[in-house]
């Protein structure tokens, strides 16, 4: 079931960097207290979480693997997976086809602009004027399944990149 909310449109964050600006918006400025706390140790920082694909897999090596995962996910809300069987020639594929997109002017950019859900071209989850925002202009297309792909979005955008999208979202079909 797909969730519709009425997200409000907001400028793209590379159009506002390109202004020249001297200060940031205060409209994307945290208060004091929602921002992070750096340290001014001379400690080591944390090591984003990193987990083992392989070790998952493992019936052997799953147990410590997955309290590794369920630490990062319940923690830090993201790791970096590794020996996942993705080829990195195809990782810099989709890199390089995100780096196209976000280099296209905006016009052709907001072809691909959020219709009333999250998916597409944009900010999520802007639901007030008064809210927030992120520092970033994000493009948000479902790959996989293929049944759940929006056509506004993943069949519009350029060929390289949606081809890369899919083949990186076909490696995760399941076994039939």
């Amino acid at each position: 079931m797909d969730l519709k909310l009425n997200y409000l449109a907001v400028p793209s964050v590379q159009e506002i960097a390109k202004e020249g600006l001297k200060s940031v918006p205060e409209r994307y400025v945290r208060p004091h207290h929602d921002r992070p706390i750096m340290s001014s140790t001379t400690k080591p920082l944390p090591q984003i979480p990193v987990i083992d694909l392989s070790k998952l897999l493992s019936q052997n090596l799953k147990g410590p693997e997955l309290e590794k995962l369920h630490y990062a996910c319940k923690e830090w809300g993201f790791f970096q997976l590794i020996n996942h069987g993705v080829r990195c020639s195809l990782v810099e594929k989709v890199k390089r086809g995100a780096e196209e997109f976000f280099d296209l002017p905006l016009e052709e950019k907001k072809k691909f602009a959020q219709r009333g859900d999250h998916e597409g071209y944009g900010q999520l989850f802007v639901v007030s004027e008064e809210q927030k925002l992120e520092w970033a202009d994000m493009l948000f297309v479902t790959t996989f399944p293929p049944q759940r792909r929006k056509p506004h979005t993943f069949h519009s955008i350029p060929f390289p990149f949606r081809f890369s999208s899919f083949f990186l979202s076909s490696l995760f079909l399941p076994a039939t």
